[in-house]
């Protein structure tokens, strides 16, 4: 791997991790967005290539049957999600650092397979009560769906500490004000 670094950010669905990752790649234009490919449906305005690579069920079976992903998760029942190898060598062959924003198992998985050339980030809530609201303002899910996933984020800030570094977003200003900190000493 040698000079070919990532940034993987994980959290909690709704506790910001998109909107610092935005920051970061309007702030550095050395790094390039891993776009991760999934079954789920698009949501609001995403485009196919721009948030998700979004594929069938059994195109994405098929191509976890060809080893074409670095890693792959179903993250959801029947959601799948995976980083495909040909979206990485894209990135390390333009000279970029790759920057992935995962859920928190598949964070963990790329620290695993990228070692020191990664710098894994979790971006925790300030408390399940704000990811609540959080994600109630959002307006994107149902309140069923909200319920699923504060449960899962209970369960996946236990895993907080499997991260390099755990940035707590609050206060927005001062948590991109930190990534952007700790991207600079990575990168640079």
């Amino acid at each position: 791997m040698n000079d070919k670094k990532a940034l993987i950010f994980s959290a909690p669905s709704g506790a910001g991790k998109s909107t610092v990752v935005n920051h970061l790649m309007e702030t550095f234009p050395r790094l390039d967005f891993s776009i991760t490919a999934t079954t789920r449906p698009k949501r609001g305005t995403e485009e196919n290539g721009r948030e998700y690579y979004f594929i069938s069920r059994d195109e994405f079976l098929k191509l976890i049957e060809q080893d074409a992903f670095v890693e792959w998760e179903e993250v959801y029942k029947g959601s799948y999600y995976g980083t495909m190898k040909l979206e990485l060598e894209r990135i390390w062959n333009g000279n970029k650092v790759a920057v992935f924003d995962v859920d928190v198992k598949g964070g963990i998985n790329l620290k695993k397979i990228f070692g020191s050339h990664a710098l894994s980030v979790f971006v925790a809530p300030p408390s399940l009560e704000v990811l609540r609201e959080r994600l109630t303002k959002r307006g994107t899910d149902s309140p069923r769906a909200i319920e699923e996933r504060l449960a899962k984020a209970s369960i996946e800030m236990q895993d907080a500490p499997h991260f390099d570094v755990i940035l707590v977003n609050d206060r927005l200003e001062d948590t991109l004000d930190k990534a952007t900190e700790i991207v600079a000493a990575f990168i640079f």
